[in-house]
C-alpha cells in the first residue's frame, strides 16, 4: 500500500477536530510542530520521519512522590497519553484498551512496558485520585498531576493541545484536550509512533511487541 507523507501540522489540526467527546473549544492555539510524518492508509499508527523529544517534565505521581519522566522511562519502552478521569469516553477507552493489548504481551515484555497517563485536570485529579481510577485500569500504569502550565508545555512539546478545565454550555467542567497516543522508543527516547483516538485493541495488540523493541510498527 503506498505511503504518504503529512505535513504534521495538518496532522494534528485534524486531531484535533475529534476533542468533542472530551470537550470542545477554540483550537486558536493549538501547537505546530515542525516535523513531518510517515503515514499508511491501512494503518492505525502513525510514523513520525523526525521523532519528538521526550518531554522535560517532572510531576508528581498517585503516590504523591516526585516523578522525573525522562530519568524514570530511560531504556523502557514507553507509551504517553495525556487526558482526565472525569473524561466521558475517550480517555477511559483509550486507556482500557492499552491495558488489554497489554496483557496480550509474555509477561516479561509486559514488565518492560511503561504507560504513563498524564492529567490535563489537575484541579479534580489529585494523586489519590488518579491512583483510585487507574487501578480500575491497570495499577502499573503511572499517573501524573502537577501544576497545569507545566503539563500544557509538557504535552505542546509533543504537538498536543489541552486547555484549563472550563464549564460547557451545560455547566459541567470539561478537559479539552488532544488524544493521541505517543509512543517512544527504549533505543533512541525518541517519540516516534502516534496513534490517534481510533486505535483499537487489535491494532495496539499487533503493535506493542514491536514498540516495545524500538522497531516501527
Amino acid at each position: 500500500m503506498r505511503k504518504k507523507t503529512y505535513a504534521a501540522a495538518a496532522l494534528f489540526a485534524a486531531a484535533a477536530l475529534t476533542l468533542s467527546a472530551c470537550g470542545s473549544g477554540d483550537d486558536s492555539d493549538k501547537a505546530v510542530a515542525d516535523v513531518s510524518v510517515e503515514a499508511d492508509s491501512g494503518k492505525a499508527a502513525t510514523v513520525l520521519d523526525q521523532p519528538f523529544e521526550k518531554p522535560d517534565l517532572v510531576l508528581t505521581d498517585t503516590e504523591g512522590e516526585k516523578y522525573d519522566l525522562r530519568a524514570e522511562t530511560k531504556g523502557d519502552p514507553t507509551l504517553v497519553y495525556f487526558g482526565y478521569t472525569h473524561c466521558p469516553d475517550v480517555c477511559p477507552l483509550t486507556m482500557n484498551n492499552l491495558a488489554v493489548a497489554k496483557k496480550a504481551l509474555p509477561k516479561a515484555e509486559q514488565d518492560k512496558l511503561r504507560v504513563v497517563f498524564v492529567t490535563t485536570d489537575p484541579g479534580r485529579d489529585t494523586p489519590a485520585a488518579l491512583g483510585k481510577w487507574l487501578k480500575g485500569i491497570d495499577s502499573d500504569f503511572v499517573g501524573l498531576t502537577g501544576d497545569f502550565a507545566t503539563i500544557q508545555a509538557g504535552a505542546r512539546t509533543l504537538g498536543i493541545s489541552i486547555e484549563p478545565t472550563s464549564k460547557d454550555k451545560n455547566g459541567k467542567l470539561v478537559s479539552v484536550h488532544g488524544t493521541q497516543v505517543i509512543a517512544f522508543s527504549p533505543k533512541t527516547e525518541g517519540g516516534y509512533v502516534l496513534y490517534g483516538e481510533d486505535a483499537t485493541v487489535d491494532d495496539y495488540i499487533k503493535d506493542l511487541p514491536k514498540l516495545i523493541k524500538g522497531q516501527n510498527p
